[in-house]
């Protein structure tokens, strides 16, 4: 599903912070996605959402929605003590590159979050897809996919006491594993009542799991959220997110194939974390733009500026490696009347 691709973006240090503006995927100037409804639509009163504040990762890297041009394919973000942690599927040698965006005094820093994989594993970076951390007491918790010699994607798990890592991965296996088609996409959720749930794709649906307090163990067995039955999702639905909202669950995810610009982002909404779910709309809720193309990998995170999505998307018409590269853009998120909304 997903591959990693060697990043080769000039580099432009302005201030204390290394942007990079012209990568492989080309410039990022302008270039914007916004999810079905309108930017105008009214808030909590307040029109048009994309009218507030920069959140931590904008302001960190510019002014725009574009907050890495270069490849940050399935990004998460972890925000601690105001230090944004974005962390994405393989790129170049990197297995889990770790992008560190701080204040502009503090500057970013570009590093591999687990440098070495376990050794039951598939001893390959472009097999390293789609990681995210859970924060813990005591330390922080790396979900990741990864490749078995057997051909499989599996999900294995690392510790680090820095959410930068260095992760080690002691495992003597999968974490999780599915026969026969493995495991992909892990996306930790906590709950309002701080219970640590764990959504992932198997066997071509959406699953989730109740983990324990430490997120070491599944509780019981995945249970079904979605499965793809629309005919945007073209029999793909993966890289779920969970986010709770007035006491629903909003799932969202990705559809269709990654490496074209059908690639989209839909949502369903849910009873509990663990379902039942359903999905409002026909249609995928974030598209391709004039400019940016096949958004996904969605993640959600909150900051002290407010509630974010982060994604990736390929722009200015380059679709597909080797000549583009699944840029990290960075959405302010709110919910209306009419559903969630992203600009």
């Amino acid at each position: 599903m997903r591959r990693g691709a060697v990043a080769a973006g000039a580099v432009v240090v302005a201030g204390a912070i290394a942007i990079v503006v012209a990568g492989r995927g080309g410039r990022c100037e302008g270039v914007a996605l916004r999810s079905g409804a309108t930017a105008q639509v009214s808030v909590d009163g307040r029109p048009n959402i994309g009218g507030g504040g920069l959140g931590g990762l904008r302001r960190a890297f510019g002014d725009q929605q574009v907050a890495y041009c270069d490849d940050f394919a399935d990004p998460f973000v972890l925000v601690v003590d105001d230090v944004h942690y974005a962390y994405s599927t393989s790129s170049g040698h990197r297995h889990v590159p770790v992008l560190t965006a701080g204040s502009l005094f503090r500057g970013a820093s570009l590093g591999d979050a687990l440098p070495t994989l376990p050794t039951w594993a598939a001893q390959s970076p472009s097999r390293v897809w789609a990681p995210s951390v859970l924060a813990r007491l005591g330390g922080y918790v790396l979900y990741y996919t990864v490749g078995t010699p057997d051909g499989r994607q599996c999900i294995s798990v690392a510790r680090s006491e820095d959410p930068a890592g260095p992760f080690v991965d002691q495992s003597s296996g999968p974490f999780i594993c599915s026969d026969p088609g493995g495991a992909i996409d892990p996306s930790p959720f906590v709950a309002p009542d701080e219970r640590v749930f764990l959504q992932w794709k198997s066997h071509g649906l959406l699953v989730a799991s109740e983990l324990t307090t430490d997120g070491l163990r599944l509780v019981g067995s995945a249970q079904p959220l979605i499965g793809a039955d629309q005919p945007w999702e073209a029999g793909v639905v993966e890289g779920p997110t969970m986010v709770a909202q007035g006491g629903r669950y909003y799932l969202f995810y990705s559809g269709n194939d990654w490496r074209t610009a059908n690639y989209a982002v839909g949502y369903a909404v849910c009873e509990t974390p663990l379902g039942p779910c359903r999905k409002p709309a026909r249609g995928p809720w974030l598209a391709s733009s004039d400019n940016a193309q096949g958004p996904g990998g969605p993640e959600v995170f909150s900051d002290s500026d407010g509630l974010w999505m982060v994604v990736h998307a390929w722009v200015g018409g380059r679709v597909g490696y080797p000549d583009g590269a699944r840029n990290l853009f960075v959405l302010r998120l709110a919910f209306t009347r009419g559903g969630p909304v992203a600009v």
